[in-house]
């Protein structure tokens, strides 16, 4: 993978410094650097492949599977929480919480590892949810897991006996509306610089927010080692890996002479 480009570091630096309040857009490339896969499918895990029941994983993934065949669908989230297992959050998120310090930061992510929420990001947006984040299909029971390994899959509510699922978005469902109208706050207020990170950015509310902050002049940095559906859009383009871009950048905006 490339390493990042010093001109693009240091332009991107020069726009940090001009900006107050900054807004990170992040996909599953941010966590691939703590080992998680970035193909397509919730968390990022299946790729173009039918499942062993000769399901797509979107119809398997989906919130119509999981009432008609809870055990199916129970059993790729499954397979997606155990890729988070014994994984840990990098540096690009540890770097995106710490400038809170100096900076109004907000995080919109599609991630469902909590990676974010564990680094210590505050503002923070989980469009998909958490993968950790249990709740009860009928009552109003809920619980958050470090990991699956202890649930009967599918998992009963302790109380009424009922579904247990993760407080994410399945295929076919709908976005929370909280974590809409919080985005629509922040936008509200506007921001000075605008990240993508390791998003394919397919999704129009993970797009919207950086082609609006383009086409109203603001500065825009995408991360990724592709081309996506925004780099067109973008100012400033790194073609490397998040933990290595964000050491970068932060790097050069602690240096006194940036």
């Amino acid at each position: 993978m490339n390493d990042p480009d010093f001109t693009t570091v240091t332009h991107i630096v020069a726009a940090m410094r001009q900006a107050r309040r900054l807004l990170f857009i992040t996909g599953a490339g941010i966590s691939a650097d703590s080992g998680l896969p970035t193909y397509r499918g919730i968390g990022g895990l299946y790729n173009n492949e039918l499942t062993e029941e000769n399901f797509s994983i979107e119809t398997a993934l989906s919130g119509s599977m999981l009432e008609a065949a809870p055990h199916i669908t129970w059993k790729y989230l499954h397979q997606i929480e155990n890729s988070c297992r014994g994984a840990r959050f990098n540096d690009a998120h540890a770097i995106i919480a710490k400038l809170q310090d100096q900076f109004e930061v907000c995080v919109l992510t599609q991630n469902i590892d909590g990676f974010h929420r564990d680094a210590g990001s505050r503002n923070l947006i989980e469009m998909h949810g958490d993968v950790h984040d249990l709740y009860c299909t009928r009552c109003d029971y809920s619980t958050t897991v470090a990991d699956y390994s202890q649930l009967d899959i599918p998992p009963a509510c302790p109380r009424c006996h009922a579904l247990v699922r993760p407080r994410v978005v399945l295929f076919g469902e709908v976005l929370p509306s909280h974590a809409i109208q919080h985005l629509y706050r922040e936008l509200d207020q506007g921001f000075d610089l605008v990240f993508s990170i390791g998003t394919t950015s397919v999704f129009p509310y993970i797009a919207g927010p950086l082609v609006q902050a383009s086409q109203a002049g603001i500065p825009t940095v995408e991360i990724n080692p592709s081309d996506t559906n925004v780099t067109r859009f973008v100012d400033y383009k790194l073609a490397s890996g998040a933990a290595a871009s964000m050491r970068a950048i932060h790097q050069a905006y602690q240096a006194p002479n940036s």
